[in-house]
């Protein structure tokens, strides 16, 4: 199993960053063009590629060749994690690659060099219609269980994210129950919130009576038991699909 071997708790003082806009309350255009045959990398059926930066930073290009980068981001990341992308589209020496960076949905080209390449058949559905989660492997639905989401004027946004860190919060019968997954989206509503950027997190909670209602500030809420269980499971780069 991937889990707590391949995903380390960081340290405590990431937490905020982490957890912004939990509490109650365009993306890159892609290149016409790219040298050699190209493929998509996807989570359905054949597994999700995730790549994991190799040096202490990585230039991000907005298409492949480009002489400049868009983006150089460091890693680890800020909480502390190693900085992983989910894969959307192999193109020879290129990977296009979904980013944590707003908006929401933005994509780059990185250097397969420049990473090291690792796959899971492991992806986390949120349903905010019907305010439940699942997890799957493969075709095979593993766990499922109800989420507490964001308030109308604060919502989750639907998207395609993946996981970027694992929190092990100070309190694990707090707020934020014992665990928290950082993802790459963010709030559409909030730029910052408790001294971090708006990021999005999949956490516990200490209110499990809430689950299954839309109570946060646009983060998704889960048991105690389902967080833990995850923590043992899911690697950084899983896929998470939010859908309406």
């Amino acid at each position: 199993m991937a889990g707590r071997s391949t995903v380390a708790a960081v340290a405590m003082a990431a937490l905020a960053v982490a957890l912004t806009g939990c509490q109650p309350s365009g993306a890159a255009s892609e290149p016409e063009d790219t040298a050699g045959a190209s493929a998509p990398a996807s989570d359905e059926g054949g597994g999700a590629r995730i790549a994991t930066v190799v040096g202490e930073e990585i230039d991000v290009f907005a298409e492949p060749g480009a002489e400049e980068p868009e983006h150089t981001l460091a890693s680890p990341n800020d909480a502390g994690a190693d900085r992983v992308f989910l894969v959307e589209e192999e193109a020879g020496d290129w990977l296009r690659v979904l980013l944590p960076v707003r908006p929401n949905g933005s994509t780059g080209w990185v250097r397969d060099a420049d990473v090291e390449l690792s796959s899971t058949d492991l992806r986390v559905e949120v349903d905010l219609a019907e305010l439940t989660f699942a997890v799957y492997e493969g075709g095979d639905e593993l766990r499922s269980g109800p989420v507490g989401t964001g308030v109308e004027e604060n919502p989750t946004p639907p998207g395609r994210y993946f996981v970027t860190e694992l929190v092990e919060t100070p309190d694990p019968g707090g707020a934020y129950g014992p665990y928290a997954f950082g993802l790459s989206g963010f709030s559409p509503t909030l730029e910052t919130f408790a001294g971090g950027p708006g990021q999005m997190a999949i956490h516990g909670t200490d209110d499990e009576g809430a689950l299954g209602t839309r109570v946060s500030h646009g983060c998704i809420r889960v048991g105690n038991d389902d967080i833990t269980w995850m923590t043992e499971l899911l690697p950084l780069g899983t896929p998470v699909e939010v859908r309406d």
